[in-house]
């Protein structure tokens, strides 16, 4: 037989730590309170006030994309094409649609699944993060380890349909108008301002009175400093001028090339924002993998 007898249970038959189990052992039994839970109120809610912040974000892109595509379907008379990718990529308000609706969905995701503590939406939304991540490292990886390829792939696949498309799409035209003048560059690839030879109304043989030049934007002094009024014909007939005096009055270098420079002299700044970036990323994954691990646990014990 057992040297051991039972001998009753807890403490004023309350279970709780301290009673006496078999004879000469303590036997402590951890209950928790009614209310405990596991689920911690200061992650859930973490999680929730960042992602409803993300979901205004998402919600207010998406507005002006939709509002912007709308303005710019009933200008050209629902003819706005979208043949292919490049098609779509290259339409600004679309993109803003297209980025406004994953924002939008995604942090919705993770609002909703941390308020109401659902790990089907809390998986959801960390694996969506996990792939954004995986893809913004990778494009990292292949911009700093390999600038020179990402030039050349920019160059063939992009300049063409960019310059091809300036007067087509006002959204677009405003953004080259803007990065030119941000960056002091004209055109995209290493021909710089003869670029815009390949568009049809800066093209040398176009009845255009804009044949032979370049966007105001390629301008050096664009805009009248005592008037402040800017001088859209200060880049007519550039392109049958011999390249100093080109010079003299437009920026002739492209930009991609441009930019690779500026990205090169601000290469620290550059990834200690991704780093950044990446580690506040990793840090949501964290909290929601740890918020859904608590739920888990929550659940199993009201099943026990």
């Amino acid at each position: 037989m057992s040297n051991y007898r039972y001998q009753g249970g807890g403490i004023g038959g309350v279970g709780v730590a301290g009673g006496r189990g078999y004879s000469g052992i303590e036997v402590h039994e951890v209950m928790h309170p009614h209310h405990f839970t596991y689920v911690s109120q200061c992650v859930k809610y973490m999680i929730f006030l960042l992602n409803f912040v993300f979901w205004l974000f998402g919600g207010l892109l998406l507005g002006i994309g939709v509002y912007a595509f709308k303005d710019k379907w009933e200008e050209a008379n629902g003819s706005v094409r979208l043949e292919n990718f490049y098609d779509v990529i290259l339409n600004i308000s679309l993109v803003m649609i297209l980025a406004g609706m994953v924002i939008f969905l995604v942090s919705f995701s993770g609002c909703l699944g941390a308020l109401r503590e659902n790990t089907f939406l809390l998986k959801f939304y960390s694996m969506c993060l996990l792939l954004f991540f995986l893809l913004e490292m990778a494009i990292a990886i292949i911009c700093f380890v390999c600038p020179q390829y990402m030039n050349t792939f920019l160059e063939k696949q992009f300049t063409d349909k960019i310059i091809h498309s300036y007067r087509d799409d006002p959204d677009l035209q405003n953004f080259i108008d803007f990065a030119q003048q941000e960056f002091k560059c004209c055109g995209l690839s290493n021909s710089g301002y003869q670029d815009w030879s390949k568009n049809e109304y800066f093209n040398c043989s176009s009845p255009s009175v804009e044949k032979c030049g370049v966007p105001y934007s390629c301008c050096i002094n664009a805009t009248d400093i005592s008037s402040g009024l800017v001088n859209i014909m200060c880049g007519y007939s550039v392109q049958e001028a011999p390249v100093p005096e080109a010079r003299k009055r437009i920026w002739t270098s492209g930009c991609i090339e441009i930019v690779r420079v500026w990205a090169e002299h601000n290469l620290y700044v550059i990834a200690g924002n991704a780093l950044g970036i990446a580690l506040i990323q990793l840090l949501v994954i964290y909290l929601a993998k740890t918020l859904e691990g608590q739920i888990e646990l929550q659940k199993s014990r009201w099943l026990a």
